[in-house]
């Protein structure tokens, strides 16, 4: 990945070794689940530079697990091709040489039936790690690349979609008989108190460390809406010539516009006199009650500036999460596209369906340290220019998301599953 998120981590309490096995199996078998219904032909698609073929997931999250688990702890291990290091690695600038991110697609070997035999390899020698008695570094550092992996999951369907997007016979990944949504409800607002507060990763579990150090931050009295915008109110923004109007867009939003010739989401096209989206399941009517999806920053800025209101902070976000359950339309839960608002809940969809994007650049928390090594090597250094994300999508896997997670993209972006909910002062 970019990577949208960091490969450092801090784990409160290290689990027990049955617990991390059990982890390890579970999310290697989903990864290979994802990849099931592809085409040989589809594993090997690069559509853009910041997709990568399925094939190269499947290579690079085994190379994780090779080169940070099993080389330093397994004593013997025998890796399994010495060009996989060069090939699969990402952007471990401090590890070796990564192999240019654009040019992932242009290679027709190794197989996707040689990928496939470098994980089996792969997870052979880390069930013989694992059976042993591993050190609380082998179990931290494997839980680690449990997650990461499922960063990968996640990256390997917004990546199927673009390169089934791309295609002009418009394939379906998956067939899935997704109803549509019931009637949004009315947009209303919750409120919050405001205060001194604290926010970022409390345990116990798992976080990565751009998550920490807890730390106190002011926040004023807000409201955030009830439910997610709707592909509706989005359309009443186009509609409205939400495009066209300069004042509502920041000045890189207005130019994005101009240069790429936004009118609608990504993946939006005109069917007949309607409007389509193409969806993991194929090219679907737009559904004006689901949650808009594939926006950018930019976007979800001016539409909110077109509605009155504003983007909420990553702070007001947490503070409104932290009390909620973690459930909702995430990964593995049947769903192919996102859906619309329970009318039952206080704030609907505050997991699931779509990131939402937040106000605030992503940036070092108070007192932030990077891990040493390359490990450490994927969080400062994106530190810049990019925009936070808050509460998973239909993509993410449920046991991944917290309500301190924080994703970022760039605030371009449009081709993960990105939304919009807003926010105003109280």
């Amino acid at each position: 990945m970019r990577y949208p998120r960091s490969d450092a981590s801090r784990t409160v309490a290290s689990p027990a070794p049955e617990s991390v096995v059990a982890l390890y199996r579970r999310v290697r078998a989903r990864t290979e689940a994802i990849c099931a219904p592809l085409t040989v032909e589809d594993h090997c698609i690069q559509t853009m530079p910041d997709v990568s073929p399925p094939k190269w997931h499947l290579a690079h999250t085994t190379w994780f697990f090779e080169q940070f688990v099993l080389l330093p702890h397994l004593p013997g291990y025998r890796i399994f091709h010495p060009a996989f290091d060069h090939l699969f690695n990402s952007y471990y600038q401090t590890h070796g040489t990564p192999f240019p991110r654009p040019q992932r697609g242009l290679l027709a070997r190794p197989t996707v039936e040689t990928v496939h035999r470098y994980r089996a390899h792969v997870d052979g020698a880390m069930g013989e790690l694992l059976a042993g008695d591993p050190s609380p570094e082998v179990i931290r550092r494997t839980e680690l690349g449990c997650h990461h992996e499922q960063q990968h999951q996640e990256l390997l369907l917004t990546d199927i979609l673009h390169i089934f997007a791309f295609n002009p016979l418009r394939p379906a990944y998956a067939a899935c008989d997704t109803p549509e949504a019931a009637a949004a409800p009315e947009l209303a607002w919750v409120h919050f108190a405001g205060g001194v507060r604290e926010i970022g990763f409390a345990g116990p579990g798992f976080a990565y460390d751009n998550e920490t150090p807890r730390h106190q931050i002011l926040v004023r009295d807000y409201a955030l809406a009830q439910r997610p915008v709707t592909n509706g109110d989005y359309l009443a923004f186009m509609e409205d010539g939400g495009y066209e109007r300069p004042e509502l867009w920041l000045s890189d939003g207005w130019v994005a516009v101009q240069r790429e010739g936004w009118r609608a989401p990504l993946y939006w096209e005109r069917a007949g006199g309607d409007w389509a989206v193409m969806t993991l399941s194929g090219l679907r009517p737009v559904d004006p009650n689901a949650a808009v999806c594939h926006v950018s920053f930019y976007e979800a800025d001016a539409y909110a500036r077109w509605a009155g209101a504003r983007l909420p902070t990553e702070a007001e976000w947490e503070l409104a999460a932290v009390d909620q359950p973690v459930s909702g339309g995430l990964a593995e839960r049947g769903r192919l596209t996102p859906g619309g608002a329970d009318a039952q809940r206080p704030l609907a969809q505050l997991y699931g369906d779509v990131w939402e994007w937040t106000a605030s650049p992503y940036l070092p928390y108070p007192g932030f340290r990077p891990l040493e090594g390359a490990l450490g090597e994927y969080n400062g250094k994106f530190m810049n220019a990019q925009m936070v994300l808050r509460g998973g999508s239909i993509a993410t896997p449920p046991d991944h998301i917290r309500p301190s997670y924080r994703n970022f993209f760039y605030p371009g972006d449009r081709w993960q599953f990105s939304g919009i909910r807003l926010a105003r002062d109280a």
